[in-house]
């Protein structure tokens, strides 16, 4: 009896975890809904080589930055630009790219693989580069990231998450005193 006493606090939690949660994931610092998708053309290139930088969905300036080009400007406007590949990066290297949208404040990395082939022309059509590759990487370790978490802190999502676990722990604590009193009776 005591479980369906509970069922509606927790369908009540779940619900409301489900309906931010989405909202909180694509949600950009002005409150629009992030598209952006940055792309490399080719994903794979020479040392000296040429790529197109592709900022889809970003209306604003995007800085792009790596250690393998100078930093890179796509003027707002404009959805792609041109880097050269730096002559002494290290063939066989995975490196990360940070695309950073201005009108969104967003920010992603793609991953440019460095080939020992002959120097490649960017394609006409940008292709989204796949987060995993099967290319052996240069020892040295293993380069950690923050994995999306250094974003900027948002207000409303602190507030909603802090409101869910004050909530929950308010239910559960009135649920255990009250179970503890009709023990005692």
């Amino acid at each position: 009896m005591r479980a369906i006493r509970v069922a509606p606090l927790a369908l009540l939690g779940a619900s409301a975890l489900t309906l931010l949660a989405p909202s909180a994931a694509h949600a950009a610092p002005d409150g629009a809904t992030s598209t952006f998708n940055p792309t490399i053309a080719p994903s794979v290139i020479a040392p000296g080589g040429r790529v197109t930088l592709g900022a889809g969905g970003c209306t604003g300036e995007t800085t792009v930055t790596s250690g393998i080009f100078d930093t890179t400007t796509i003027p707002s406007g404009s959805t792609t630009a041109t880097a050269t590949i730096d002559t002494a990066a290290r063939r066989g290297a995975v490196y990360a790219v940070t695309f950073a949208c201005g009108s969104t404040g967003t920010s992603r990395n793609v991953n440019l693989t460095i080939t020992g082939g002959a120097t490649s022309t960017p394609t006409p059509t940008p292709t989204t580069v796949p987060t995993a590759s099967s290319t052996a990487l240069v020892p040295g370790g293993v380069r950690g990231g923050l994995g999306g978490s250094s974003a900027s802190t948002d207000t409303v999502e602190v507030a909603a998450g802090g409101a869910l676990v004050v909530t929950a722990a308010a239910g559960a604590l009135y649920f255990a005193r009250r179970r503890s009193a009709d023990r005692h009776h």
